[in-house]
This record gives C-alpha cells, sequence and structure tokens, in this order.
C-alpha cells in the first residue's frame, strides 16, 4: 500500500480522518458510494470539503493510487468528484484514480473562488511519524 506522504492524515481540529496508517491485514474496505443528501451535517459536509481541497492540493488533475487514502472519506467523492481511470476495483489499494475537475468546481465552488477557505494542513499530522508501522 502506498503511503500519500505529505498529504494531511486529518481535517485540522477535528476527528475526520483522510488517511489510514497501515493495511488492512483482511484486504482494503472496498470503496462504495455512498449519496450525499442535502441535509447532511455541516461538519461532514466540510470534512468533504477539506478532504478534496487536500486531494486538488497534493494531486490537482494528475492520476493519483488509491493507497492509504481513507475509504470511508473516498466513498463520498467516488464516482462523481473522483473517477476511477478503468474499471473500478474497489477494493484495490492500487487503484488508480484522478480528480473530475468540473464535477468538483460545480459540487465544491467556494474551493475554487477567489476567496477560497484555507486549511491549516500545519495544524494536522502529515503521515511521516516515525513510530508508523510500515510493514505491508
Amino acid at each position: 500500500m502506498l503511503k500519500h506522504r505529505g498529504f494531511p492524515g486529518r481535517l485540522p481540529g477535528t476527528d475526520f480522518q483522510f488517511t489510514i496508517r497501515r493495511a488492512n491485514k483482511k484486504g482494503a474496505t472496498p470503496l462504495v458510494r455512498r449519496e450525499r443528501f442535502r441535509d447532511r451535517r455541516a461538519p461532514d459536509r466540510k470534512a468533504d470539503e477539506g478532504f478534496m481541497a487536500a486531494l486538488i492540493q497534493c494531486f490537482g488533475e494528475e492520476a493519483f493510487v488509491r493507497g492509504n487514502l481513507d475509504a470511508g472519506r473516498l466513498s463520498w467523492l467516488i464516482g462523481r468528484e473522483v473517477v476511477p481511470i478503468g474499471k473500478l476495483d474497489p477494493v484495490d489499494y492500487e487503484q488508480e484514480l484522478r480528480i473530475d475537475m468540473k464535477r468538483a468546481q460545480a459540487s465544491f465552488p467556494a474551493l475554487f473562488a477567489a476567496d477560497a477557505p484555507t486549511f491549516d494542513w500545519d495544524d494536522i499530522d502529515w503521515g511521516d511519524d516515525e513510530d508508523w508501522d510500515d510493514e505491508e
């Protein structure tokens, strides 16, 4: 499992997780498209926005591997703003993905505005802790 060094581990000031520390011994948690209903709680919507901002900042329009990105958080975006390259294998840590920028802009217009929100990524665990178990 590829670890995205430099990718924020969570949304600042919250417990909304963006990455996982180690591969699941039983296999990757499946990516399942989750519906985002209009009545979702504001903190959940903010977590989606923060995760999307981190994806854009880290990968932009380039392809990226699922790796240690959190399956639960990706599931809120998969099939819409984040699309698979090729056929989706929902349990593959090596699945290649990319951001559909047009859909991302339509879903998260604030991230593309001139006064776009900023996230204090320095306030969080960047995933470079030496005490992490790097075994796959």
